[in-house]
């Protein structure tokens, strides 16, 4: 299979061919192996229109809503960090992954769910909320400029959903390189797939107690800048839109230049010390990184094609397959 962009032309070809190479080593199945594995139109036969109607209800919340893209992006990551890909961030409940402070303000919710409704009036019980969400963040990217691919599916829902497993293994917008490798690492995740998925950030918002590590308050109750490697311009801008004492709904776009674009902008941003968490600037200042950095900002096609790969890295994550989970009626409890 290959990632699908908009034209044929020889770059593109290549493009695609290396990508068949990488899908081919990420999910075939060896001769001797009889394990479920996840596949390309695992839904073919069982609900063709699987995919179509996911990205039917993305694109349709995505014209009411710019922010769902994003949304999307992020609660997805929320979800294949912690127990994998398997949709367990998705469950309500007193001590789910869904009532930890880090993911009260997740959104996109709504957009999963409603989809779920949609496959189960015409295949009920066979699409899982774990690939509905994988397959509604690579349309929400499609949706806003980036990448077209396609995404192996027939992930199950997890059963599992604990606050306790969040903290341990999400990045937190204040951590330093090293925090952050060590933690894409534990989930076979090298460090050119962290600086590849730290594009995300391209769209998206956040809310001012996201990156208040950054400023702190004076004796007269304005905000400073501590942080000298942040754009003293940008930084000023900031500290309007969030000033001391802000409202926690208050929100500022990760990319100041083109918000609603997925595109490489996010990376010269980092290169003009405009990266709005102190977990985007390490990218750019420490020399591990930088030098992808400077790569991905200068061509973006270089970006898309490792954001193919990193994404079907990120979601091979602890998926559950054949036996393993279930295949939930609601996305938000586990069957009865």
């Amino acid at each position: 299979m290959e990632l699908k962009i908009r034209t044929l032309s020889p770059t593109v070809l290549l493009y695609n061919l290396l990508n068949l190479t990488i899908l081919i080593s990420l999910f075939s199945v060896s001769a001797s192996s009889s394990s479920p594995k996840l596949s390309f139109n695992f839904y073919v036969a069982s609900c063709p229109t699987a995919e179509l109607m996911v990205k039917s209800t993305v694109r349709s919340a995505s014209t009411f809503d710019a922010t769902i893209p994003g949304k999307l992006l992020r609660l997805l990551f929320h979800d294949c960090m912690v127990e994998g890909c398997d949709g367990s961030v998705l469950l309500e409940g007193n001590g789910t992954e869904r009532s930890d402070p880090a993911n009260t303000s997740l959104g996109g919710f709504s957009v999963v769910d409603s989809a779920k409704r949609l496959l189960e009036v015409f295949c009920p019980g066979t699409v899982s909320c774990a690939d509905i969400l994988v397959l509604a963040a690579r349309d929400a990217v499609e949706i806003t400029g980036g990448p077209s691919m396609q995404v192996p599916t027939g992930r199950r829902d997890g059963m599992v959903s604990s606050v306790s497993n969040v903290r341990p293994n999400m990045v937190d917008t204040s951590f330093s390189l090293d925090e952050m490798m060590k933690l894409f690492s534990s989930k076979g995740l090298s460090l050119d797939d962290l600086v590849a998925l730290s594009g995300a950030h391209t769209i998206g918002s956040a809310h001012c107690s996201a990156f208040s590590d950054r400023f702190q308050e004076d004796s007269k109750g304005k905000m400073t800048l501590i942080d000298k490697s942040l754009d003293k311009i940008y930084a000023d801008e900031l500290m309007k839109r969030c000033p001391a004492g802000s409202s926690m709904s208050v929100t500022v776009s990760n990319d100041p230049e083109t918000s609603i674009l997925f595109d490489n902008q996010y990376y010269r941003n980092l290169l003009d010390h405009k990266g709005l968490f102190q977990s985007d600037s390490v990218l750019f200042s420490d020399g591990k990184t930088k030098r992808k950095v400077e790569q991905f900002s200068n061509n973006q096609e270089s970006f898309f094609q490792k954001w193919g790969e990193s994404f079907l890295k990120l979601t091979s994550i602890g998926v559950k397959t054949g036996n393993e989970g279930e295949i939930r009626r609601s996305c938000t409890v586990i069957n009865r």
